[in-house]
Protein backbone atom coordinates (compact mmCIF):
# COMPACT_ATOMS: atom_id res chain seq x y z
CA UNK A 1 0.00 0.00 0.00
CA UNK A 2 2.98 2.77 1.15
CA UNK A 3 4.52 1.59 -2.93
CA UNK A 4 1.34 2.75 -4.31
CA UNK A 5 1.16 6.14 -2.35
CA UNK A 6 4.55 6.95 -3.55
CA UNK A 7 3.98 5.80 -6.90
CA UNK A 8 1.39 8.25 -6.71
CA UNK A 9 3.30 10.71 -5.19
CA UNK A 10 5.68 10.82 -7.61
CA UNK A 11 3.07 10.89 -10.67
CA UNK A 12 1.72 13.84 -8.64
CA UNK A 13 5.20 15.31 -8.90
CA UNK A 14 5.18 14.77 -12.66
CA UNK A 15 2.49 16.56 -13.25
CA UNK A 16 3.28 19.70 -12.09
CA UNK A 17 5.20 20.37 -15.28
CA UNK A 18 3.39 22.71 -17.91
CA UNK A 19 2.32 19.58 -20.17
CA UNK A 20 0.36 17.50 -17.69
CA UNK A 21 -1.71 20.40 -16.06
CA UNK A 22 -5.05 19.15 -17.09
CA UNK A 23 -4.69 15.54 -15.19
CA UNK A 24 -3.67 17.69 -12.37
CA UNK A 25 -7.49 17.18 -10.67
CA UNK A 26 -7.58 13.62 -11.67
CA UNK A 27 -4.42 12.90 -9.45
CA UNK A 28 -5.34 14.62 -6.44
CA UNK A 29 -9.05 12.43 -6.12
CA UNK A 30 -6.75 9.02 -6.86
CA UNK A 31 -4.51 9.93 -3.57
CA UNK A 32 -7.69 10.63 -1.67
CA UNK A 33 -9.37 7.59 -2.22
CA UNK A 34 -6.23 5.23 -1.74
CA UNK A 35 -5.71 7.42 1.26
CA UNK A 36 -9.48 6.64 2.57
CA UNK A 37 -9.10 3.09 1.38
CA UNK A 38 -6.07 2.55 4.09
CA UNK A 39 -7.96 4.47 6.90
CA UNK A 40 -11.41 2.16 6.53
CA UNK A 41 -9.37 -0.59 6.33
CA UNK A 42 -7.06 0.00 9.37
CA UNK A 43 -10.16 1.09 11.83
CA UNK A 44 -12.64 -1.37 10.87
CA UNK A 45 -11.02 -4.94 9.93
CA UNK A 46 -11.64 -6.30 13.63
CA UNK A 47 -15.45 -5.47 13.83
CA UNK A 48 -16.23 -7.17 10.76
CA UNK A 49 -17.25 -10.52 11.48
CA UNK A 50 -15.90 -13.61 9.71
CA UNK A 51 -17.26 -14.89 7.26
CA UNK A 52 -18.11 -18.85 8.68
CA UNK A 53 -20.37 -20.82 6.64
CA UNK A 54 -21.08 -23.25 9.74
CA UNK A 55 -21.97 -21.09 12.28
CA UNK A 56 -25.44 -21.95 12.55
CA UNK A 57 -24.41 -25.80 13.28
CA UNK A 58 -21.81 -24.98 15.61
CA UNK A 59 -24.43 -23.89 18.21
CA UNK A 60 -26.49 -27.57 17.88
CA UNK A 61 -23.18 -28.90 18.53
CA UNK A 62 -22.43 -26.85 21.34
CA UNK A 63 -26.02 -27.85 22.88
CA UNK A 64 -25.27 -31.73 22.83
CA UNK A 65 -25.10 -33.30 25.89
CA UNK A 66 -21.67 -34.98 26.92
CA UNK A 67 -21.26 -38.64 26.68
CA UNK A 68 -20.66 -39.94 29.86
CA UNK A 69 -17.42 -42.70 30.58
CA UNK A 70 -20.12 -45.53 30.61
CA UNK A 71 -22.09 -44.69 27.81
CA UNK A 72 -18.84 -44.47 25.76
CA UNK A 73 -17.73 -48.02 26.97
CA UNK A 74 -20.81 -49.24 26.30
CA UNK A 75 -20.66 -47.68 22.47
CA UNK A 76 -16.63 -49.33 22.47
CA UNK A 77 -18.05 -52.74 23.61
CA UNK A 78 -21.01 -52.68 20.87
CA UNK A 79 -19.32 -51.65 18.31
CA UNK A 80 -16.40 -54.46 18.96
CA UNK A 81 -18.84 -57.01 18.72
CA UNK A 82 -20.66 -55.77 15.47
CA UNK A 83 -16.89 -56.43 14.13
CA UNK A 84 -16.53 -59.57 15.11
CA UNK A 85 -20.30 -60.82 14.05
CA UNK A 86 -19.49 -59.32 10.34
CA UNK A 87 -15.80 -61.32 10.64
CA UNK A 88 -17.27 -64.24 11.36
CA UNK A 89 -20.92 -64.39 9.60
CA UNK A 90 -21.45 -64.34 5.54
CA UNK A 91 -22.62 -61.09 4.44
CA UNK A 92 -26.51 -60.68 4.69
CA UNK A 93 -28.36 -59.25 1.52
CA UNK A 94 -30.93 -57.00 1.71
CA UNK A 95 -34.18 -57.09 -0.31
CA UNK A 96 -34.45 -53.53 -1.09
CA UNK A 97 -38.54 -53.22 -1.55
CA UNK A 98 -39.59 -54.54 1.36
CA UNK A 99 -38.96 -51.56 3.04
CA UNK A 100 -41.39 -51.60 5.94
CA UNK A 101 -39.87 -55.32 6.76
CA UNK A 102 -38.66 -53.63 10.25
CA UNK A 103 -41.93 -53.61 11.88
CA UNK A 104 -42.49 -57.21 11.33
CA UNK A 105 -39.44 -58.20 13.73
CA UNK A 106 -40.39 -59.14 17.22
CA UNK A 107 -36.89 -57.62 18.50
CA UNK A 108 -37.49 -54.65 16.77
CA UNK A 109 -39.68 -53.28 19.74
CA UNK A 110 -38.36 -55.01 22.48
CA UNK A 111 -38.94 -53.13 25.90
CA UNK A 112 -41.00 -50.68 24.57
CA UNK A 113 -44.04 -51.60 26.44
CA UNK A 114 -42.22 -51.55 29.78
CA UNK A 115 -40.95 -47.86 28.97
CA UNK A 116 -43.79 -46.62 27.87
CA UNK A 117 -45.16 -48.19 30.83
CA UNK A 118 -42.20 -45.96 32.91
CA UNK A 119 -43.00 -43.10 30.90
CA UNK A 120 -45.09 -41.37 33.80
CA UNK A 121 -47.91 -42.03 36.44
CA UNK A 122 -51.31 -42.20 34.81
CA UNK A 123 -53.96 -39.48 36.52
CA UNK A 124 -57.10 -40.69 37.61
CA UNK A 125 -58.28 -36.56 36.55
CA UNK A 126 -61.54 -36.59 34.09
CA UNK A 127 -60.66 -35.65 30.39
CA UNK A 128 -62.00 -31.58 29.84
CA UNK A 129 -61.74 -32.99 25.98
CA UNK A 130 -65.40 -31.27 24.36
CA UNK A 131 -66.74 -32.55 21.12
CA UNK A 132 -68.63 -29.71 18.80
CA UNK A 133 -72.36 -30.97 17.73
CA UNK A 134 -72.27 -30.34 13.96
CA UNK A 135 -75.87 -30.13 12.62
CA UNK A 136 -76.73 -31.94 9.84
CA UNK A 137 -77.64 -30.07 6.27
CA UNK A 138 -80.84 -31.55 5.84
CA UNK A 139 -82.45 -29.47 8.65
CA UNK A 140 -85.89 -28.95 9.58
CA UNK A 141 -86.22 -25.23 8.61
CA UNK A 142 -87.51 -24.18 5.14
CA UNK A 143 -86.10 -21.10 5.12
CA UNK A 144 -83.06 -22.68 4.09
CA UNK A 145 -84.76 -23.70 0.56
CA UNK A 146 -86.36 -20.93 -0.45
CA UNK A 147 -84.70 -20.70 -3.51
CA UNK A 148 -86.09 -24.41 -4.51
CA UNK A 149 -88.98 -23.39 -3.50
CA UNK A 150 -89.72 -20.28 -5.80
CA UNK A 151 -87.79 -22.46 -8.46
CA UNK A 152 -90.98 -25.01 -7.92
CA UNK A 153 -93.50 -22.57 -7.58
CA UNK A 154 -92.45 -20.82 -10.99
CA UNK A 155 -92.60 -23.94 -12.87
CA UNK A 156 -96.19 -25.40 -11.19
CA UNK A 157 -97.38 -21.61 -12.08
CA UNK A 158 -95.94 -22.05 -15.61
CA UNK A 159 -97.22 -25.08 -16.36
CA UNK A 160 -101.32 -24.25 -14.76
CA UNK A 161 -101.23 -20.90 -17.17
CA UNK A 162 -99.38 -23.30 -20.52
CA UNK A 163 -102.74 -25.55 -19.49
CA UNK A 164 -105.30 -22.79 -19.00
CA UNK A 165 -104.48 -20.84 -21.60
CA UNK A 166 -104.48 -23.57 -24.59
CA UNK A 167 -107.46 -24.33 -23.22
CA UNK A 168 -109.00 -20.74 -23.51
CA UNK A 169 -107.19 -20.30 -27.17
CA UNK A 170 -109.26 -23.12 -28.32
CA UNK A 171 -112.45 -22.33 -27.31
CA UNK A 172 -111.83 -18.92 -28.34
CA UNK A 173 -110.86 -20.59 -32.05
CA UNK A 174 -113.88 -23.14 -31.68
CA UNK A 175 -116.96 -20.18 -30.95
CA UNK A 176 -115.49 -17.80 -33.60
CA UNK A 177 -115.88 -20.68 -36.00
CA UNK A 178 -119.21 -21.85 -34.80
CA UNK A 179 -120.65 -18.05 -34.92
CA UNK A 180 -119.15 -17.64 -38.89
CA UNK A 181 -119.67 -20.90 -39.86
CA UNK A 182 -123.25 -20.29 -41.71
CA UNK A 183 -122.28 -17.32 -42.72
CA UNK A 184 -118.75 -19.28 -44.78
CA UNK A 185 -121.49 -21.98 -45.72
CA UNK A 186 -123.64 -19.90 -47.66
CA UNK A 187 -120.73 -18.03 -49.75
CA UNK A 188 -118.17 -21.37 -50.32
CA UNK A 189 -118.97 -24.83 -51.34
CA UNK A 190 -115.47 -26.30 -49.45
CA UNK A 191 -115.12 -24.82 -45.95
CA UNK A 192 -112.06 -26.71 -44.59
CA UNK A 193 -111.45 -28.76 -47.20
CA UNK A 194 -107.50 -28.31 -47.89
CA UNK A 195 -107.46 -31.28 -50.03
CA UNK A 196 -104.76 -32.65 -47.84
CA UNK A 197 -104.90 -34.87 -44.69
CA UNK A 198 -104.14 -32.97 -41.60
CA UNK A 199 -103.56 -34.51 -37.84
CA UNK A 200 -104.23 -31.17 -36.66
CA UNK A 201 -107.51 -30.62 -38.22
CA UNK A 202 -110.41 -30.90 -36.37
CA UNK A 203 -114.31 -31.96 -37.37
CA UNK A 204 -115.33 -28.20 -38.17
CA UNK A 205 -111.99 -28.31 -40.58
CA UNK A 206 -110.34 -25.79 -38.35
CA UNK A 207 -106.43 -26.25 -38.27
CA UNK A 208 -103.98 -26.02 -35.09
CA UNK A 209 -101.01 -23.91 -36.48
CA UNK A 210 -99.49 -23.83 -32.90
CA UNK A 211 -101.71 -23.67 -29.57
CA UNK A 212 -102.42 -19.74 -30.71
CA UNK A 213 -102.31 -19.58 -34.29
CA UNK A 214 -105.93 -21.41 -36.32
CA UNK A 215 -106.54 -21.36 -39.55
CA UNK A 216 -109.49 -22.16 -41.92
CA UNK A 217 -109.49 -22.81 -45.73
CA UNK A 218 -112.59 -21.88 -48.10
CA UNK A 219 -112.36 -22.23 -51.61
CA UNK A 220 -115.39 -22.85 -54.50
CA UNK A 221 -116.68 -19.23 -55.12
CA UNK A 222 -117.34 -17.41 -58.18
CA UNK A 223 -114.45 -14.45 -58.67
CA UNK A 224 -112.02 -15.63 -55.93
CA UNK A 225 -109.88 -18.34 -56.30
CA UNK A 226 -109.60 -19.30 -52.47
CA UNK A 227 -109.98 -17.62 -49.14
CA UNK A 228 -107.67 -18.27 -46.09
CA UNK A 229 -108.72 -17.04 -42.43
CA UNK A 230 -105.87 -16.93 -40.04
CA UNK A 231 -106.63 -16.76 -36.41
CA UNK A 232 -103.93 -15.42 -34.65
CA UNK A 233 -104.41 -14.77 -30.87
CA UNK A 234 -102.86 -13.70 -27.96
CA UNK A 235 -99.84 -16.33 -26.72
CA UNK A 236 -101.72 -17.28 -23.62
CA UNK A 237 -100.18 -20.26 -23.39
CA UNK A 238 -97.01 -18.73 -22.51
CA UNK A 239 -96.54 -16.93 -19.79
CA UNK A 240 -93.73 -14.18 -20.10
CA UNK A 241 -96.57 -13.50 -23.21
CA UNK A 242 -99.35 -12.92 -20.50
CA UNK A 243 -97.04 -10.67 -18.33
CA UNK A 244 -96.12 -8.50 -21.74
CA UNK A 245 -99.71 -8.20 -22.20
CA UNK A 246 -99.58 -6.13 -19.05
CA UNK A 247 -97.26 -3.62 -20.04
CA UNK A 248 -98.19 -3.52 -23.84
CA UNK A 249 -101.95 -4.87 -24.44
CA UNK A 250 -102.89 -6.87 -27.83
CA UNK A 251 -105.65 -7.69 -29.60
CA UNK A 252 -106.90 -11.75 -30.85
CA UNK A 253 -107.13 -10.74 -34.75
CA UNK A 254 -108.22 -12.51 -37.66
CA UNK A 255 -106.46 -11.97 -40.98
CA UNK A 256 -108.75 -13.07 -43.67
CA UNK A 257 -106.63 -13.13 -47.63
CA UNK A 258 -109.20 -13.38 -50.40
CA UNK A 259 -106.99 -14.46 -54.09
CA UNK A 260 -108.74 -12.75 -56.49
CA UNK A 261 -108.59 -13.80 -60.19
CA UNK A 262 -106.41 -12.31 -62.83
CA UNK A 263 -109.38 -10.66 -64.87
CA UNK A 264 -111.95 -9.70 -61.77
CA UNK A 265 -109.55 -6.70 -60.77
CA UNK A 266 -108.01 -3.65 -62.12
CA UNK A 267 -104.47 -2.47 -61.73
CA UNK A 268 -104.44 -0.21 -58.71
CA UNK A 269 -103.01 -0.07 -54.64
CA UNK A 270 -105.20 1.15 -51.99
CA UNK A 271 -104.49 0.45 -48.17
CA UNK A 272 -106.72 1.80 -45.31
CA UNK A 273 -105.56 1.34 -41.71
CA UNK A 274 -104.88 2.45 -38.05
CA UNK A 275 -101.46 4.53 -37.35
CA UNK A 276 -99.84 1.88 -35.75
CA UNK A 277 -100.44 -0.85 -39.02
CA UNK A 278 -100.12 2.16 -41.22
CA UNK A 279 -96.89 2.52 -40.06
CA UNK A 280 -95.98 -1.23 -40.62
CA UNK A 281 -97.38 -1.58 -44.36
CA UNK A 282 -95.51 1.36 -45.58
CA UNK A 283 -92.26 0.18 -44.18
CA UNK A 284 -92.58 -3.56 -44.88
CA UNK A 285 -94.95 -4.25 -47.34
CA UNK A 286 -93.16 -3.92 -51.04
CA UNK A 287 -96.33 -3.00 -53.11
CA UNK A 288 -97.12 -0.14 -50.70
CA UNK A 289 -93.98 1.23 -49.76
CA UNK A 290 -93.45 1.26 -53.51
CA UNK A 291 -96.75 2.53 -55.52
CA UNK A 292 -98.19 4.60 -52.25
CA UNK A 293 -96.01 5.30 -49.60
CA UNK A 294 -97.56 8.23 -48.79
CA UNK A 295 -100.28 8.52 -45.91
CA UNK A 296 -103.20 10.20 -45.85
CA UNK A 297 -105.54 11.38 -42.77
CA UNK A 298 -108.52 9.22 -42.62
CA UNK A 299 -110.80 12.60 -41.80
CA UNK A 300 -110.34 13.33 -45.24
CA UNK A 301 -112.26 10.74 -46.95
CA UNK A 302 -114.91 10.96 -43.69
CA UNK A 303 -113.36 7.75 -41.93
CA UNK A 304 -112.68 8.08 -38.34
CA UNK A 305 -110.20 9.35 -36.85
CA UNK A 306 -106.85 7.17 -36.25
CA UNK A 307 -107.28 5.40 -39.91
CA UNK A 308 -104.92 6.39 -42.56
CA UNK A 309 -105.44 5.91 -46.19
CA UNK A 310 -102.97 4.79 -48.38
CA UNK A 311 -104.22 5.08 -52.24
CA UNK A 312 -102.67 4.94 -55.58
CA UNK A 313 -105.42 6.39 -57.85
CA UNK A 314 -107.93 8.53 -56.15
CA UNK A 315 -110.77 7.23 -58.03
CA UNK A 316 -110.35 4.08 -56.83
CA UNK A 317 -110.46 5.10 -52.85
CA UNK A 318 -113.17 7.32 -53.48
CA UNK A 319 -115.38 3.98 -55.56
CA UNK A 320 -114.58 1.28 -52.92
CA UNK A 321 -114.90 4.15 -49.88
CA UNK A 322 -118.71 4.09 -50.52
CA UNK A 323 -121.72 4.89 -48.08
CA UNK A 324 -122.16 1.20 -46.90
CA UNK A 325 -118.21 0.89 -45.87
CA UNK A 326 -118.52 4.54 -44.08
CA UNK A 327 -121.35 3.41 -42.00
CA UNK A 328 -119.48 0.03 -41.15
CA UNK A 329 -116.63 1.75 -40.27
CA UNK A 330 -118.29 4.63 -37.83
CA UNK A 331 -120.08 1.37 -36.45
CA UNK A 332 -117.01 -1.20 -36.01
CA UNK A 333 -113.95 1.49 -36.04
CA UNK A 334 -112.24 -0.64 -32.71
CA UNK A 335 -112.39 -3.82 -34.70
CA UNK A 336 -111.41 -2.81 -38.25
CA UNK A 337 -107.26 -3.20 -38.03
CA UNK A 338 -106.93 -3.17 -41.89
CA UNK A 339 -107.84 -3.20 -45.52
CA UNK A 340 -105.45 -4.07 -48.21
CA UNK A 341 -106.56 -3.98 -51.74
CA UNK A 342 -103.21 -4.42 -54.45
CA UNK A 343 -102.74 -5.77 -57.75
CA UNK A 344 -98.97 -5.95 -57.02
CA UNK A 345 -98.79 -7.82 -53.50
CA UNK A 346 -95.42 -9.67 -53.60
CA UNK A 347 -95.83 -10.03 -49.58
CA UNK A 348 -93.15 -7.94 -47.26
CA UNK A 349 -90.40 -6.27 -48.58
CA UNK A 350 -87.18 -7.96 -49.95
CA UNK A 351 -83.60 -6.64 -48.92
CA UNK A 352 -81.77 -5.33 -51.94
CA UNK A 353 -80.23 -8.49 -53.29
CA UNK A 354 -78.47 -7.66 -57.13
CA UNK A 355 -78.80 -11.49 -57.78
CA UNK A 356 -82.35 -11.69 -58.59
CA UNK A 357 -82.41 -11.36 -62.21
CA UNK A 358 -86.48 -11.56 -62.39
CA UNK A 359 -89.25 -9.06 -60.82
CA UNK A 360 -91.11 -11.21 -58.11
CA UNK A 361 -94.45 -13.22 -58.78
CA UNK A 362 -97.19 -10.73 -57.88
CA UNK A 363 -101.09 -11.74 -57.07
CA UNK A 364 -104.32 -9.87 -56.79
CA UNK A 365 -105.23 -10.05 -53.43
CA UNK A 366 -107.72 -8.63 -50.98
CA UNK A 367 -106.45 -8.67 -46.80
CA UNK A 368 -108.55 -7.63 -44.72
CA UNK A 369 -107.76 -7.55 -40.76
CA UNK A 370 -110.11 -8.11 -38.10
CA UNK A 371 -109.87 -7.44 -33.71
CA UNK A 372 -111.46 -9.84 -31.97
CA UNK A 373 -110.81 -9.30 -29.02
CA UNK A 374 -110.12 -5.63 -27.47
CA UNK A 375 -107.21 -5.35 -25.00
CA UNK A 376 -107.42 -9.04 -24.39
CA UNK A 377 -111.08 -8.68 -23.16
CA UNK A 378 -112.46 -12.10 -24.62
CA UNK A 379 -115.98 -11.39 -26.50
CA UNK A 380 -118.73 -13.63 -25.21
CA UNK A 381 -120.82 -15.88 -28.24
CA UNK A 382 -123.00 -12.96 -28.01
CA UNK A 383 -120.66 -10.18 -29.02
CA UNK A 384 -119.04 -12.84 -31.57
CA UNK A 385 -122.76 -12.67 -33.37
CA UNK A 386 -122.34 -8.99 -33.13
CA UNK A 387 -119.67 -9.20 -35.09
CA UNK A 388 -120.65 -11.09 -37.76
CA UNK A 389 -121.00 -8.11 -40.61
CA UNK A 390 -117.42 -7.71 -40.24
CA UNK A 391 -117.20 -10.59 -42.19
CA UNK A 392 -120.02 -9.64 -44.53
CA UNK A 393 -117.50 -6.42 -45.02
CA UNK A 394 -115.02 -8.56 -46.83
CA UNK A 395 -117.68 -10.25 -49.17
CA UNK A 396 -119.03 -6.40 -49.81
CA UNK A 397 -115.65 -5.53 -50.89
CA UNK A 398 -115.43 -8.79 -52.78
CA UNK A 399 -118.00 -7.74 -55.16
CA UNK A 400 -117.43 -3.90 -55.26
CA UNK A 401 -113.57 -4.98 -56.27
CA UNK A 402 -115.32 -7.17 -59.60
CA UNK A 403 -117.93 -4.30 -60.60
CA UNK A 404 -115.20 -1.85 -60.27
CA UNK A 405 -113.38 -0.34 -63.47
CA UNK A 406 -111.24 2.35 -63.75
CA UNK A 407 -111.37 5.08 -66.33
CA UNK A 408 -108.77 5.90 -69.12
CA UNK A 409 -106.73 8.43 -67.07
CA UNK A 410 -107.02 6.03 -64.16
CA UNK A 411 -105.75 3.18 -65.95
CA UNK A 412 -102.99 5.28 -68.03
CA UNK A 413 -101.60 6.21 -64.70
CA UNK A 414 -100.95 2.90 -63.23
CA UNK A 415 -99.91 1.52 -66.58
CA UNK A 416 -96.92 4.44 -66.01
CA UNK A 417 -96.95 3.76 -62.51
CA UNK A 418 -96.03 -0.59 -62.98
CA UNK A 419 -93.37 0.66 -66.69
CA UNK A 420 -92.00 2.97 -64.07
CA UNK A 421 -91.16 0.42 -61.49
CA UNK A 422 -90.08 -2.58 -64.16
CA UNK A 423 -87.68 0.47 -65.87
CA UNK A 424 -85.94 1.14 -62.01
CA UNK A 425 -85.90 -2.90 -61.64
CA UNK A 426 -84.25 -3.55 -64.59
CA UNK A 427 -81.74 -0.47 -64.11
CA UNK A 428 -80.61 -2.03 -60.45
CA UNK A 429 -80.27 -5.37 -61.75
CA UNK A 430 -78.97 -4.27 -65.74
CA UNK A 431 -75.30 -5.39 -64.04
CA UNK A 432 -76.35 -8.62 -62.83
CA UNK A 433 -78.37 -9.76 -65.96
CA UNK A 434 -75.32 -8.95 -68.08
CA UNK A 435 -73.22 -11.30 -66.12
CA UNK A 436 -75.31 -14.05 -65.78
CA UNK A 437 -75.94 -13.94 -69.71
CA UNK A 438 -72.23 -14.20 -70.39
CA UNK A 439 -71.94 -16.71 -68.26
CA UNK A 440 -75.09 -18.80 -69.82
CA UNK A 441 -72.72 -18.14 -73.40
CA UNK A 442 -69.81 -19.23 -71.76
CA UNK A 443 -71.54 -22.63 -70.76
CA UNK A 444 -73.45 -22.77 -74.42
CA UNK A 445 -69.81 -22.38 -75.69
CA UNK A 446 -68.15 -24.82 -73.59
CA UNK A 447 -70.70 -27.31 -74.33
CA UNK A 448 -70.44 -27.05 -77.89
CA UNK A 449 -66.36 -27.25 -77.59
CA UNK A 450 -66.62 -30.97 -76.12
CA UNK A 451 -69.44 -32.51 -78.23
CA UNK A 452 -67.12 -31.57 -81.38
CA UNK A 453 -64.35 -32.50 -79.34
CA UNK A 454 -66.06 -36.20 -78.87
CA UNK A 455 -67.15 -36.48 -82.41
CA UNK A 456 -63.43 -36.47 -83.48
CA UNK A 457 -63.83 -35.01 -86.75
CA UNK A 458 -60.98 -33.34 -87.87
CA UNK A 459 -63.04 -30.96 -90.38
CA UNK A 460 -65.66 -30.11 -87.59
CA UNK A 461 -62.98 -29.11 -84.80
CA UNK A 462 -61.35 -27.48 -87.76
CA UNK A 463 -64.51 -25.71 -88.59
CA UNK A 464 -65.29 -24.75 -85.24
CA UNK A 465 -61.72 -22.96 -84.38
CA UNK A 466 -62.14 -20.95 -87.44
CA UNK A 467 -65.33 -19.68 -86.21
CA UNK A 468 -63.52 -19.42 -82.49
CA UNK A 469 -60.93 -17.39 -84.03
CA UNK A 470 -63.34 -14.94 -86.09
CA UNK A 471 -65.28 -14.46 -83.24
CA UNK A 472 -62.48 -13.28 -80.29
CA UNK A 473 -60.61 -11.29 -83.80
CA UNK A 474 -64.08 -9.49 -83.68
CA UNK A 475 -64.61 -8.98 -80.18
CA UNK A 476 -60.36 -7.69 -79.59
CA UNK A 477 -61.61 -5.07 -82.71
CA UNK A 478 -62.25 -1.34 -82.14
CA UNK A 479 -66.10 -0.30 -82.05
CA UNK A 480 -66.39 2.35 -84.99
CA UNK A 481 -70.16 4.05 -84.92
CA UNK A 482 -71.62 4.21 -88.21
CA UNK A 483 -73.30 7.85 -88.96
CA UNK A 484 -76.10 7.40 -91.64
CA UNK A 485 -76.16 11.13 -94.08
CA UNK A 486 -78.57 12.25 -96.19
CA UNK A 487 -77.99 12.76 -99.18
CA UNK A 488 -79.10 16.91 -100.13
Amino acid sequence: MKEMTLRSAESFVACKSPPHKMKLWLVVVHIVLVATNIWVTAHFHEELPEDNEFAEFEDFEEEKPAQTINDRNTEHFKDSSDNQDFEEEDVLIVDGDSEFDHFQDEEEFEGLDAAGANAGPKTDEPSTLTITKIPLHLRARWDSFYVEILMIIGLLVYFINYVAGRAKNARIAEMWLAEHKQLLLDNFSLVGDTGKSNENMSENGLVKESQSHYSLYCSGRVGCDSMLIELKLIKRQDLVAVLAQLVRPQNDQAHIRVELAKDDMDSFVLAIATKRTAMHLVRDMADISVYCPEKRPGEKFSLPSGFYVMSEIAEAASAILDTRVMQAFSKFAPYIDYIHISDQFSGPKQQEDTTQLTMPEVRKVLLVGLNISIKGRTINAEGQEKLKPLLQLTFCLLHKLRRFKLSTEGKIKADKNRLRVQEAFLKTTHAARAEAAAQRREERRRAEKERILQEEDPDKQRKWEEKEQRRLAKKRAPRMKQLKVKAL
